[in-house]
């Protein structure tokens, strides 16, 4: 019995961890920009026609947007001084752990976390317990990317890019949930002064 009470507690914390979800964020910018200058935007609709995604998830991401970009000050316009893009991208990831309990107690205890970037790759945790053998678990991880173009100069001057895994995607609420923490993760980032420089 004290084994299943063991054993019951890191179950529990397993639970709990792959029920918090984040957004992994990276966002770059152009030193030279004058970020105190741009106070209208318009949507980029050549960019935005390109993400492979559906019609109605480009709308929910547009709206997200615009809610992050009016509690900024920003305003629509029909000459703007910056233009918003998005692209996606999306990637089914499959995790193998092996767990192999030993016999002293926590000593054969195992957890295993994967953290990986790159060109299409996404970011997440894996946690695993079992008496030996692997366990296989799959997720969909998805990448989304905003730029911001001025348009004086035709040039990019800020891109944030958001990972994370996506789940309930049945469920509309919970995407559209998910859709707007995704954004608002991504647009914590700006203005740059609010990026942390290494």
């Amino acid at each position: 019995m004290k084994a299943l009470k063991t054993l019951a507690i890191p179950m529990l914390l397993v639970l709990f961890l792959s029920s918090c979800t984040s957004v992994k964020v990276l966002a770059d910018y152009d030193r030279e920009a004058n970020f105190n200058t741009y106070k209208t935007y318009a949507f980029y609709k050549t960019g935005i026609d390109k993400a492979q995604i559906s019609d109605l998830d480009k709308k929910r991401i547009l709206k997200a947007i615009e809610t992050e970009m009016s509690s900024r000050g920003f305003t629509k316009s029909e000459n703007p001084d910056m233009l918003v893009s998005i692209f996606t991208k999306e990637r089914e990831q499959v995790d193998v752990y092996n767990n192999n309990f030993g016999w002293g107690g926590w000593g054969g205890w195992g957890w295993g976390a994967g953290w990986g970037w790159g060109p299409g790759w996404g970011w997440g945790p894996g946690w695993g317990a079992g008496w030996g053998g692997s366990q296989v678990s799959t997720r969909t991880e998805g990448s989304l990317y905003i730029d911001l173009v001025d348009t004086k100069s035709k040039s990019l001057v800020w891109q944030g890019r958001g990972v994370g895994t996506l789940n309930n995607i049945k469920n509309i609420d919970k995407k559209e949930e998910r859709i707007r923490e995704f954004v608002s993760e991504i647009m914590k980032a700006y203005p740059p002064d609010a990026v942390a420089v290494n």
